[in-house]
């Protein structure tokens, strides 16, 4: 058997070609980094983490951690290497960045079923394929893509927070706390800067009125676009979350719920959190941060986050565009193409949001062009698991309406339950009709 080709070596391109190579299929996986540099990626490594370093919840009945539950069941090598290279993160999991996209291309490289090819690829192979471009798919396959495809790239813009360094945290007022952490000690996992009322409607005012970064025109989305609507709303620039209300910040990204400031004892009127970014704890983001401010701009505005007044940042925010297919006219739910049984698309490219929605698509995909390959037929997963109910969503919603989505409670089929319960009854209840409905799917299927 010739050796199939996964295009594209970030979270869903390493785990598709792993998923291959495990069930016996050789592979060759195409990645144009570091010879060809996206603008938003900083080094060579498989599956850098461009955005934040968190891959979400790790609690069973969340929606996040149902998904990571389906896919340790999988035997998902990214759900495996980010447990090896986890940070201290609450409930969520974190990893240090460099060293989870280390691993990653350790374990990749090491495989006796893949050879890494550092090269562009620059139309969709006629021979079996994963494509797995990402949201950064460079000009010529983008090109090739259309002219498959016959629809429109749609685009929205993301953006990406600043990261600062720990040393440079004022730590007489900032604090160490985890959300409702009813412990003495000061060892929380997340640094919090908190904000009297006063200073919150100062910070506010500095930025809504900061400059910002003028809009570069990608592939024909120009800035009304943007400004129609093409910013991911799991994503928004904190500036743009802002002009919606005063209060905005203060019941999103910078919510107060479950802290108390050690010096006053009283919960502040907004923080700003920092989580840990790298293994030494040297480096730090700031949690919903995301910005498209001119770099002077996130220095003079965020330095009034107190605690912050004398930041040093690593890295400023910024903002870059996103792509990804119409997949409700272009995909089956097996993440097959509708004209090519062969050719299969994964990662952020068909609209699935997050990193662990991307890794999960990824797994789809390497296991569906496996089977295939194998004489078998190609999974459809049950609704009731949420990657099944993700790949529904993108192969089934509107197209007018469609937007990338992460796994959420609110795309799985409802529960009729005869009486109310608590959210987190109701996440519990999810967890295990999943596990259920997949545990029995694979058995049926000898998967």
């Amino acid at each position: 058997m010739n050796p199939v080709i996964v295009i594209g070596g970030g979270l869903a391109g390493s785990e598709a070609a792993w998923q291959l190579a495990q069930r016996g299929v050789r592979v060759k996986l195409y990645e144009m980094r570091p010879n060809a540099p996206t603008g938003a990626h900083v080094g060579g490594d498989l599956a850098e983490l461009v955005c934040s370093n968190s891959l979400g919840s790790n609690q069973a009945d969340r929606a996040s951690g149902v998904l990571k539950n389906e896919l340790r069941r999988f035997n998902s090598l990214l759900v495996e290497c980010a447990e090896e290279t986890a940070l201290p993160a609450g409930a969520a999991l974190a990893v240090d960045r460099e060293a989870f996209a280390r691993r990653v291309t350790e374990r990749i490289t090491a495989h006796p079923n893949i050879e890494l090819i550092r090269e562009e690829m620059k139309e969709i192979p006629s021979a079996p394929a994963i494509v797995a471009s990402g949201p950064l798919t460079s000009e010529s396959l983008s090109q090739s893509i259309a002219a498959l495809s016959g629809e429109e790239h749609l685009f929205f813009f993301d953006a990406i927070s600043p990261i600062v360094r720990a040393e440079s945290v004022d730590m007489q007022i900032a604090f160490r706390a985890s959300r409702y952490d009813k412990s003495e000690s000061d060892d929380g996992d997340y640094i919090n800067c908190p904000f009297t009322k006063e200073e919150y409607y100062a910070f506010l005012d500095a930025l809504k009125t900061a400059e910002r970064i003028e809009l570069r025109s990608f592939e024909d989305a120009i800035e009304s676009g943007v400004k129609a609507g093409h910013f991911f709303e799991g994503c928004l620039p904190v500036e743009i979350l802002a002009a919606r209300g005063d209060e905005a910040l203060a019941y999103g990204p910078m919510r107060p719920v479950g802290l108390r400031d050690p010096r006053t004892g009283k919960r502040p009127h907004a923080v700003a959190q920092l989580r840990q970014d790298n293994l030494a704890a040297s480096l730090y983001n700031i949690v919903g941060f995301q910005t498209n401010l001119k770099f002077p701009e996130q220095r003079r505005v965020l330095r009034l986050i107190p605690g912050l007044a004398n930041a040093e940042f690593e890295r400023y925010g910024q903002m870059h565009r996103n792509t990804f297919i119409s997949a409700p006219k272009l995909l089956r739910p097996t993440l097959q193409h509708i004209q090519r049984d062969d050719l299969f698309f994964a990662g952020q490219i068909v609209g699935v949001e997050g990193y662990m929605g991307n890794i999960a698509s990824g797994v789809l995909a390497g296991v569906n062009l496996a089977r295939l390959l194998g004489g078998k037929t190609p999974l459809t997963l049950p609704r009731e698991t949420m990657l099944g109910a993700l790949c529904h969503y993108i192969s089934h919603a509107d197209l007018k309406d469609f937007q990338p989505m992460k796994a959420n409670f609110g795309i799985l089929p409802d529960l009729n339950l005869e009486k109310k319960i608590g959210k987190r009854e109701k996440g519990q209840r999810y967890a295990a009709r999943s596990a259920q409905a997949l545990d029995a799917y694979l058995q049926e299927n000898s998967e």
